[in-house]
Order: structure tokens, then C-alpha cells, then sequence
């Protein structure tokens, strides 16, 4: 069954907490369900001003920049639109390398498109940081962002539409179904149809 409106979730956290594995496990169980579903990969990656520590202002406002443009193009796309990041964890890494400050007064955007997010799932670093050939391996780096996401996250997004766990239970074990229903719930639609 077809839902009658898109629904968006955002996997958000510090780099190297499994939210890219976490996207595909939840991407999988929707299908499974079988609703249509658009992957909205971590935009940092094709970043050309910079990344980690040594990223400038600049480099973060394309970042954030681009992850809006993203959701905009895919979510028309499909019934559910699965994010790796959303603006509010690539705004804590925007405040990081700004010093605590918004000189780009970006902060109403943040926080109107944080609204966006029918629900936002927070994965809480208790796996270290492995080496990708990307990201930062640097554990205090990942610390000023956990910090940054503690205070901002309950701020940007309502305790209803928050889920929070802990990135050790990110694995190919882990049910989705739970978070499935949950999302269901929030937009007001069936998870599957009474029948099946």
C-alpha cells in the first residue's frame, strides 16, 4: 500500500558510529515492507573545500548547503527518503570548525529544515573509530561533535520525532522493524497492509 504523503529519516551522529550501515539495514526493512525508498548518502564525501579538522567555514556551508539540495531532489523520488546525515549533526561540525559562532546566520534554515524530519535517529559513538581512508580517526575531534549535537539536537528536533541508540547495535543482527513502525506511526500511515 502506497502512502499518501513521503516520509524523510535522518540517521545523524559524529563520523564512525555505523550510521551509513544503519541506513541500509532500515533502507532494506522498508522495502521489505514494500514501500519505495531513496538512500540520501553522506554528502561530505564529495566535499572539495576540506574536511575533518582541517575544514574551513566554507567547507561546511557547502556541506550543508548540498545536504539540503539532496533531500530536495530525492524525496519526491519514493515513498521514504533514508538519509545518511541531516542538517542538524552537519550544523554541530559547522559550529565546530566556526568556533561556536554562525557567521553565515544560517541557524533559522537549520532550524526550519530540522522540522523536515518525520523522525531522526541519533546513534551514540560506543564502537571506536576505524580508519576508512576519509574520516578523522582523532577521538577528541569526534567528542566536540558529540558535545555540540548534545546541546543542539534537543533543540532542533521534538522529543517525539528523536531515536536514540547506541552505534554497538548497529549490526547485520539488528530489527528495524520497531523503528519502521515508529516512523509509520509519526506520518500517520500503515506500515503494511492488514492482509499481508
Amino acid at each position: 500500500m502506497s502512502w499518501s504523503r513521503h516520509a524523510k529519516i535522518a540517521f545523524v551522529g559524529s563520523h564512525g558510529i555505523r550510521k551509513t550501515t544503519a541506513c541500509l539495514g532500515f533502507a532494506a526493512t522498508m522495502q521489505r515492507a514494500r514501500h519505495s525508498v531513496e538512500l540520501g548518502r553522506e554528502v561530505v564525501r564529495d566535499n572539495p573545500l576540506g574536511i575533518n579538522e582541517n575544514a574551513t567555514p566554507g567547507a561546511q556551508l557547502w556541506v550543508l548547503a548540498s545536504q539540503i539540495r539532496s533531500e530536495l531532489e530525492l524525496t519526491p523520488k519514493a515513498e521514504v527518503l533514508v538519509t545518511d546525515r541531516g542538517v542538524m549533526d552537519n550544523y554541530a561540525y559547522y559550529l565546530r570548525v566556526c568556533g561556536g559562532k554562525d557567521p553565515f546566520h544560517i541557524l533559522p534554515l537549520v532550524r526550519e529544515w530540522s522540522k523536515t524530519y518525520d523522525l531522526v535517529v541519533r546513534l551514540t559513538p560506543d564502537v571506536g573509530l576505524r580508519a576508512d581512508g576519509m574520516r578523522s580517526t582523532n577521538d577528541a575531534f569526534r567528542d566536540e561533535i558529540e558535545a555540540r549535537l548534545d546541546i543542539w539536537l534537543p533543540k532542533l528536533v521534538k522529543a517525539e520525532h528523536l531515536l536514540s541508540m547506541p552505534a554497538s547495535s548497529v549490526n547485520r543482527r539488528h530489527d528495524w522493524w520497531p523503528t519502521a513502525l515508529r516512523l509509520a506511526a509519526l506520518v500517520g500511515q500503515p506500515l503494511m497492509e492488514e492482509d499481508e
